[in-house]
C-alpha cells in the first residue's frame, strides 16, 4: 500500500471537520476525492501531505508512519517523497519557469548540474521548451499549471497530491491538464490523490470517492 491512513479527526474548535476518516492508495493509482465544499477534502489531502497534523489518527506513506517523524526528519521526507499541485500555482514571481521548478532539489541540495539537466527535460516534456527562462507573468495560467507539476515532480515523488489543480483554468487547458496527470503516471508512477469538483476528471480516475460531512459515504 502506498498511502494507509486510519481513523483521522481533525477539529477546528468546536466544528470536527473530519470524523474518524480511513484512506488508502495502491502504488501508481489516481484517486479522485469528491463532495460538495466544506465537506473536508482539502483538510484531508493537507493532512495526508503531512501539510497539517490531525488531532488523532495514523498515516503511514511508503510504510512510514509520518506523523511519528522528528520536524526536521518530516521535513527531508516531504520534500523527497511527497509532490503537490495548488489551484493557484504558488510559483515565485522573481524566479523564471526553469528556477521554480528547480527549487526543491536546491533544498535538497541536489548536484547543481544534474537539478538543471532533470528542471530542463521535465518542462520540456511538459511542452514548455521554448518557456524556460519566462516568469510566471509571462506564462498562461495552463502553462503556469504546468511548471508547478514540474515543480511537484522535481524530486521524483512517490506520491502526487493535487488540490483543485483545474480549478481556475478554461476548458480546453482544463482538459490538456487532465490528460497530463494520467501521461505522468504511466510514464513515472507516481500514485497520484486529487481532490476536484470536477466530475469528469474524478470519472477518468481509477477511482473515485465521496466525502460529506467530514466521511466518506
Amino acid at each position: 500500500m502506498m498511502i494507509e491512513c486510519t481513523n483521522i479527526v481533525k477539529s477546528y474548535g468546536a466544528l470536527q471537520v473530519l470524523k474518524g476518516v480511513d484512506f488508502s492508495a495502491e502504488p501508481g493509482e489516481v484517486v479522485s476525492i469528491v463532495g460538495a465544499s466544506g465537506a473536508g477534502k482539502s483538510t484531508l489531502l493537507q493532512i495526508l501531505g503531512t501539510l497539517l497534523v490531525p488531532d488523532s489518527g495514523r498515516v503511514l506513506i511508503e510504510g512510514t508512519d509520518v506523523f511519528s517523524l522528528s520536524q526536521q526528519e518530516l521535513s527531508y521526507f516531504r520534500n523527497r517523497r511527497i509532490g503537490f499541485v495548488f489551484q493557484f500555482h504558488h510559483l515565485l514571481p522573481e524566479f523564471t519557469a526553469l528556477e521554480n521548478v528547480m527549487m526543491p532539489a536546491w533544498i535538497a541540495r541536489s548536484g547543481k548540474e544534474d537539478i538543471r539537466r532533470r528542471a530542463c527535460s521535465l518542462l520540456e516534456e511538459l511542452g514548455l521548451a521554448e518557456r524556460l527562462e519566462h516568469r510566471p507573468s509571462e506564462l498562461s495560467g495552463g502553462e503556469q499549471q504546468r511548471v508547478a507539476i514540474a515543480r511537484a515532480l522535481m524530486n521524483r515523488p512517490a506520491v502526487l497530491f493535487a488540490d483543485e489543480p483545474s480549478g481556475n483554468l478554461d476548458s480546453k487547458t482544463r482538459e490538456e491538464i487532465h490528460d497530463l496527470f494520467f501521461d505522468l503516471r504511466d510514464r513515472h508512477g507516481q500514485t497520484v490523490v486529487i481532490v476536484t469538483h470536477d466530475k469528469e476528471l474524478a470519472l477518468r480516475s481509477d477511482r473515485m470517492v465521496e466525502m460529506k460531512d467530514g466521511r466518506f459515504i
